[in-house]
């Protein structure tokens, strides 16, 4: 009996040890959250997507008159990838702050009358002038020999400027940047027998590489001018037949030069050209009052919560008041850690999921109530109201979880926002409701069912 009393208390000691580890962390992360969304400077903002933020909303036609109708849907999507990263790259976007571009394409018209859209969303850029130098009016990738008559004028150029050959001295071939699969730097030999230099190696696609060896057999000693948006930025020279569609530009590039040349190449192999439709810039102002009014609505619908829970549950409705802050603080700091885009569809998702936890603690507390009119102890009855309320809690989460998979994948940018948050909602919210609500509730000890304990534990109106 000695022996069973020494095993309770230590028990109890360590549920209670760590309950005030539970609350200990939970307040740093809070500080952390707090902290990081004051100060001006700080390296963990909230990102906030276009409607909070401002930003500006761009709408191109693609010019899909020169593609067959079967390619143009792969077309479409080669061109969405392209644009993806030049507004995702390192330079651009850390000249132009853009937070979490949103790339897509649509389509409208009836059959075989289609108009092919791509709609560019940044956020943080108001100015609609940045944005559209950011993506670039009619960015077009192509390879045009040098006329034989002009190879004088090639060969006199100095310095490398290149636009001083007259624009006549090409000749189209064909070859544009649709065909490009990517371009890469590489260190290796190159022609001028240097091991370790700088070589930048474009890769072309299927049909691509069929057009680039035909080429390079019918003009081996000529040069093929690499223009991206009308400018040739290479001058190469054809050494020889390649039938593998695997071309390799040497020049005495310094690494910093062959960076700057496949980065150019990439980002400007754009498949099909694009015409800009329309532009919407979003205030910031205007994004900051639907972020405040979203705020606004949540605290309140917290607070609600918050006295319903107290009022109905007593003590441990105020142990679940004290587990869903925790559970906000820890949802808010995966939000900025992770970081997730925060719009006002996700502001939604990650209200939902505040509802949620609370509904989890409720089936809890009435599996509780069953377990304590049955004259349990304080202990007995927290177990086993948590091992009956789990199943039911497991299965309406999973569900839920399922269905936000569904609308991330299957939905739009803006469903997309929803789900994400409502994902981390609902996977927090069990390890807040089962985890955090169960230690705290047991580290009140094992209490007997009368006095004010029994009015703390008791539920509704009754006393």
């Amino acid at each position: 009996m000695v022996l069973q009393e020494k095993k309770t208390s230590f028990s109890l000691f360590t549920v209670r040890l760590l309950a005030i580890l539970v609350l200990f962390v939970s307040g740093g992360v809070g500080y952390f959250v707090y902290n990081s969304t004051i100060k001006e400077d700080t390296s963990f903002p909230f990102r906030l997507g276009l409607d909070l933020a401002g930003g500006t909303h761009l709408v191109y036609t693609a010019l899909t008159h020169d593609i067959a109708q079967n390619e143009v849907e792969d077309a479409m999507q080669a061109l969405r990838q392209v644009i993806e990263r030049r507004v995702n790259s390192q330079d651009i976007a850390g000249v132009a702050g853009v937070l979490d571009p949103a790339v897509q394409v649509s389509k409208s018209g009836s059959l075989g009358n289609e108009e092919w859209r791509l709609i560019v969303e940044l956020p943080g850029i108001t100015d609609v002038n940045e944005a559209k130098a950011l993506i670039g009016q009619t960015p077009v990738l192509e390879f045009k020999l040098v006329d034989n008559a002009y190879r004088a004028a090639v060969s006199a150029v100095a310095d490398g400027d290149t636009e001083a050959i007259p624009q006549e001295g090409y000749i189209t071939t064909g070859l544009t940047g649709r065909f490009l699969d990517h371009a890469t730097l590489q260190f290796g030999q190159s022609q001028s027998g240097f091991a370790s230099e700088p070589i930048v190696v474009v890769q072309f696609d299927t049909e691509g590489a069929d057009l680039f060896a035909s080429l390079t057999r019918e003009h081996i000693g000529d040069i093929l001018a690499i223009f991206l948006d009308g400018v040739p930025i290479q001058l190469p020279v054809i050494r020889e037949e390649i039938p593998d569609g695997t071309a390799v530009i040497s020049g005495n590039y310094m690494p910093d030069e062959a960076r700057e040349v496949v980065r150019n190449l990439n980002l400007g192999a754009l498949p099909i050209p694009i015409v800009s439709l329309s532009t919407q810039s979003i205030g910031a102002s205007l994004g900051s009052d639907t972020l405040e009014r979203g705020t606004f609505a949540g605290f309140i619908g917290l607070l609600a919560v918050a006295i319903f829970m107290v009022i109905w549950y007593r003590l441990p409705g105020f142990i679940a008041v004290i587990s869903l802050v925790v559970y906000i603080a820890l949802v808010l700091a995966l939000f900025k850690l992770i970081p997730v885009t925060l719009t006002a569809a996700g502001i939604a998702g990650f209200i939902l999921s505040i509802g949620m936890a609370v509904d989890a603690n409720v089936l809890i507390f009435e599996r509780m109530r069953e377990e304590l009119s049955k004259g349990k102890r304080t202990t007995d009855a927290i177990r086993e109201g948590f091992s009956r309320a789990w199943p039911s809690i497991r299965d309406g989460n999973v569900s839920s979880l399922i269905t936000a998979v569904i609308i991330f994948y299957a939905g739009t940018f803006l469903t997309k926002g929803f789900a994400v948050t409502l994902t981390i909602g609902i996977l927090v919210s069990m390890i807040s409701a089962i985890s955090i609500t169960r230690t705290l509730l047991l580290a009140l000890g094992n209490l007997e069912q009368k006095g004010v304990t029994k009015f703390l534990f008791n539920q509704g109106m009754r006393l």
